[in-house]
């Protein structure tokens, strides 16, 4: 079907007149009328009647005319839709994030992010270090909001490091260390409540002690969630190694205690993972920005 034609018989049906549609579309009415005359042709249907000085439409026109304007109010909203992808109102963004950017970073990006750009659909899978990894590699998400060692990534992924926070060695008030400067072969001899393996805080542990060539600690709970381990520490079991967006708040308030380590001074790097050389949609490089301009 001849999709011109039929814009041009549209207009004619919408504004009424051979000569108001020839002044809209700028082309002259002889070019229309021959153009509708051929369409009526192709479609084996009289679509226009000749009224007095004018045209009018025939039951068939009618209908047509029907048809053409929902099909046409469709095209414009596929424009529409496209100039909002591309402007990046409009789309959708996955994102893997570990424990900590998850739950401490990622809410009051989100938050800011809407503001602007509410139409914009999110979807966050919570996991450990090596799985967002996996899911960014296997184009299971856009994005990879990672807080973790700062270790060797595969070439095709493309890492920004926003910021550093400390890792802390944390026991309950009541423990013999808290507040207390010891040795790590001293700190490694407590029973340690941990994540799952995968988890980079663990891995980050496991490295420390084999660098300085102590023994590995013994790990009496493991959780699958960073906030029953601590839960578990607060409630008096136990030591953990944690970043210090996750308790500083616990310590301030006294439910928590920090030990320090002597010689011990580790970061927690928090970044942002990409795939290299393969384009961000406009949604999620506005993200992206937003998250580069939070305090």
């Amino acid at each position: 079907m001849n999709l011109h034609a039929l814009r041009l018989f549209h207009t004619v049906a919408s504004t009424g007149s051979v000569t108001r549609a020839s002044k809209l579309l700028n082309i002259s009415q002889p070019s229309i009328t021959s153009q509708i005359k051929k369409f009526e042709k192709e479609l084996g249907i009289a679509l226009l009647k000749p009224q007095g000085r004018g045209i009018s439409l025939t039951d068939g026109g009618e209908e047509l005319a029907q048809l053409a304007g929902r099909l046409f109010a469709v095209e414009q909203q596929i424009e529409q839709f496209a100039e909002h992808y591309r402007n990046g109102t409009k789309g959708s963004i996955r994102i893997a994030a570990t424990y900590l950017p998850a739950h401490f970073l990622i809410p009051a990006w989100l938050a800011r992010f809407k503001q602007q750009y509410e139409q914009v659909e999110i979807m966050i899978t919570t996991t450990n270090s090596s799985d967002a990894l996996k899911q960014l590699l296997n184009v299971e998400a856009d994005i990879a909001i990672y807080g973790g060692i700062d270790e060797e990534y595969p070439e095709t992924i493309q890492k920004e490091e926003l910021f550093q926070d400390e890792l802390w060695f944390v026991v309950a008030p009541n423990h013999r260390y808290a507040n207390q400067q010891v040795t790590l072969s001293d700190i490694i001899k407590e029973p340690f409540v941990m994540r799952e393996e995968g988890s980079s805080t663990r891995e980050r542990l496991l490295s420390l002690c084999r660098t300085y060539n102590v023994p590995a600690p013994t790990i009496s709970l493991q959780f699958n969630g960073l906030h029953e381990a601590i839960t578990a520490v607060i409630a008096g079991y136990g030591a953990n190694f944690v970043s210090s967006l996750v308790v500083r708040d616990d310590v301030e308030r006294g439910e928590l205690s920090r030990v320090y380590v002597e010689g011990i001074q580790l970061k927690n790097i928090i970044a942002i993972c990409t795939r290299k050389h393969e384009p961000l949609s406009a949604a999620a490089l506005h993200f992206i920005e937003v998250i580069r301009q939070a305090p």
